[in-house]
């Protein structure tokens, strides 16, 4: 705490064999880069396999993505062992009559994962061996070496902090990651910095204790003030950088954050001795260094001088309403590229001023555009929503692009492994999770359409796979809260279902999978009720850009009712009040019992699925009324997608029943209910090759689950272990701050 005099300890020894505390910061640094330099050989490694698998594609290789020479088989081994341990964590159902001290906590909780966890240990670990080696602590007269050593053990970690909390992130360049997956490292190191403070102090105090001399030191001494300062607005930090804090309000969240670390900069070099003063420079060039390229490269993308772009001085972003209190963002003819799975922040200062909320980017490049799918939630997101509703009622003749406002875009960051050097990819999200998921597969499909013709060989017959993707199979699946959610992205879907049904009809071996699953449970933590598939007839050339229309075989819509047993006595159904998931005319409800629930008060909707393809041969339905749009809801989100239109009804119709017949199913298979991701990820391994990936993304929950599912899976096929399965690449992403 008292570094005052300290000025000549960096060179003085603590006693024979004990490092000096110069060595000791350059020990730590050292230790910290020969992890990254770890990190970037795995990386290094990863490019060179990715470029090995793209090479033996390009050649028609059969299965490029599967190791055959023993060293790749082994390096695949170790991997694959690797990965099992760091995926786990633990699952903790604790009961609040038990436990009432937990019950502010998410439950059930799931630990963090064993490779994270062994991270911050090893942090945890290196910092307290500095801070204790050769010095006991239980001898009072070597308190104050203790205060010593810890200060400048502290200081040497303050660089790495700020490293890690960059944006344009060189430990992440190295190690072929984004800021984003860093930031928990981050907040780790930060506390763990807290720890080493603390001790620092809690030293010294214990010192001066021992002559009553604590009060008159804060109350005298500078250097200690400044340093219990410097501990105080540390403690503030690590406080508010929990996440209810952030979540509560993560604009105020940030700003405070920032102004509280420089003035934690300055009362720290305010404090420290002349020798380490250093270490607050160093840490200061990372902070400008990051914030001088996020500034550089923001000019570049939002001002048309800098881009060379015809547009306006800044992007111009459209909004529009859709289902489910989501805003569609659509900005036209972007400046710069971009990859799928990437996000950008996005500032719109006339509608939220102050604020810059990240989005993923759910267009490709190919498309011309940049579009986000932003769910409405409170303070900047819901204003958004509110303009675009507000726009959407004016009239079509009075609307114009002064409707349309400036936004300030930042980005794009994000990486992941290119999924096409992996024969078969497992695609999952829960809702707006779908912005990341989808872009990822029209990614693999728009690579296995743009080679079709380098794929045919001499004979003008297929081969196993075409240049630029090894991929082979793709599952995709998508748990929404109702049916109308689908309309997001409907015309995509649809779209990318047809290419493949072409190419398969041409006989090339790609296969495609989709499933949507509609629940009410939207956090995913945790009989059976599905609806109907209907068949897809010949459609348009769906690369020609033109609309797709789909319809049921006999162009009608069969009334599918719920065989739960229910012991409440069945209401009638008012025809005004029927909901998406209950596809069937008004006059054909009221010939029905229909439930409204599962049996025990347990939602039809929250069960799990556990056989999906007898659950679409069955064609039963959830007839629940949780979190389902109203058929108005469906009908004007679903204008981009043109379906079979039925016969108008008779002149003597409802209004509810003319809205009815305007309902119609999807060519992608719905069910009510939860996935088994476990089973589905079982069934996608089975029939792979070569490694595959699984990529999920949306509530922690369906993250959780997915992350365990993986782990069991990688131990129950014994991956790599002398059995020849392949292994499992695990990507997640989870919402929230």
């Amino acid at each position: 705490m008292d570094m005052s005099s300290g000025h000549g300890m960096s060179h003085m020894s603590m006693g024979e064999g004990v490092p000096s505390l110069p060595h000791l910061q350059n020990f730590y640094w050292a230790t910290v880069c020969t992890a990254i330099g770890c990190a970037t050989l795995i990386n290094l490694y990863n490019k060179a396999l990715y470029r090995q698998r793209m090479t033996a594609t390009s050649s028609a290789q059969l299965y490029p993505s599967r190791p055959k020479a023993p060293l790749p088989r082994t390096i695949a081994t170790i991997y694959a062992l690797g990965r099992e341990v760091s995926y786990a964590s633990f699952r903790f159902n604790l009961s609040s009559k038990q436990w009432p001290w937990i019950l502010p906590l998410r439950l059930p909780w799931s630990s963090p994962t064993v490779g994270r966890a062994l991270l911050v240990v090893a942090e945890l670990v290196l910092v307290l061996v500095l801070c204790f080696y050769k010095l006991d602590p239980n001898d009072q007269w070597q308190w104050e070496d203790i205060g010593y050593r810890t200060g400048y053990v502290a200081t040497a970690q303050i660089p790495l902090v700020v490293l890690l909390a960059g944006k344009r992130n060189i430990i992440a360049w190295f190690t072929g990651t984004s800021y984003e997956r860093l930031n928990w490292l981050h907040r780790w190191v930060a506390r763990i910095l807290f720890l080493t403070v603390t001790i620092h102090m809690g030293f010294w105090f214990a010192s001066w204790d021992r002559y009553d001399y604590i009060k008159i030191q804060l109350a005298t001494n500078p250097i200690a003030q400044r340093g219990f300062a410097a501990w105080c607005i540390l403690l503030w930090i690590v406080l508010s950088s929990l996440a209810p804090s952030r979540r509560w309000n993560y604009e105020l969240f940030v700003m405070q954050h920032v102004i509280t670390f420089v003035g934690f900069f300055v009362a720290v070099y305010l404090h420290v001795p002349a020798a380490v003063k250093f270490w607050v420079w160093i840490s200061v060039g990372f902070f400008l260094f990051d914030r001088l390229c996020r500034a550089g490269a923001t000019l570049v993308v939002n001002v048309s001088l800098l881009n060379k772009s015809p547009k306006s001085l800044a992007p111009k972003a459209t909004f529009e309403s859709l289902s489910g209190d989501t805003t569609r963002i659509t900005i036209t003819s972007p400046s710069f590229k971009w990859k799928a799975g990437q996000h950008v922040f996005l500032s719109c200062h006339g509608l939220a001023p102050l604020q810059a909320h990240p989005f993923t980017i759910a267009s490709l490049p190919a498309d011309g555009k940049l579009e986000f799918l932003v769910k409405s939630k409170s303070g900047g997101t819901r204003r958004f929503f509110r303009h675009a509703e507000k726009t959407q009622t004016l009239p079509q003749a009075s609307y114009n692009n002064s409707h349309d406002r400036s936004v300030i875009l930042e980005g794009p960051y994000g990486r992941i492994r290119p999924l096409r050097q992996f024969d078969s990819v497992f695609l999952i999200a829960g809702s707006s999770g779908a912005t990341f998921t989808i872009p990822l597969m029209r990614e693999i499909v728009s690579y296995w359409m743009a080679h079709t013709q380098a794929g045919l060989d001499t004979d003008n017959r297929p081969s196993s796979s075409f240049q630029g993707a090894a991929t082979r199979f793709i599952r995709f699946v998508w748990v929404i809260k109702s049916r109308s959610q689908y309309t997001w992205f409907a015309s995509q879907l649809e779209r990318i279902q047809a290419t493949v049904d072409r190419l398969k009809n041409a006989s090339y071996n790609v296969e495609l999978e989709m499933s949507i699953y509609i629940t009410c449970d939207e956090k995913l933590e945790a009989v059976d009720t599905f609806l109907r598939r209907q068949d897809v007839p010949e459609s348009k050339d769906p690369i020609d850009g033109k609309e797709i229309t789909f319809a049921p075989k006999d162009g009608t819509l069969d009334c599918v009712a719920s065989t739960q047993s229910s012991t409440d006595d069945s209401e009638e159904t008012n025809p005004s009040d029927i909901q998406v998931d209950s596809a069937c005319s008004s006059a054909q409800m009221q010939d029905k019992a229909v439930t409204t629930c599962g049996p025990n008060g347990v939602c039809c909707c929250t069960q799990t699925i556990e056989n999906e393809a007898e659950a679409v041969e069955s064609g039963r339905q959830c007839h629940c009324q949780c979190g389902v749009d109203s058929i108005e809801a469906v009908n004007e989100s679903a204008v981009p997608i043109q379906y079979f239109e039925q016969d108008k009804p008779s002149s003597g119709a409802s209004p509810a029943e003319e809205k009815l017949e305007k309902v119609h199913f999807p060519s992608v298979p719905m069910m009510s209910g939860r996935p088994e991701s476990r089973r589905l990820i079982r069934e996608m391994l089975e029939q792979a090759f070569g490694e595959s990936a699984v990529v999920v993304c949306g509530p922690q929950g369906l993250v959780d689950d997915v992350r365990r599912s993986v782990v069991c899976l990688s131990d129950d096929r014994a991956v790599h272990k002398g059995t020849g399965a392949q292994g499992i690449y695990l990507h997640t992403e989870s919402f929230g701050y």
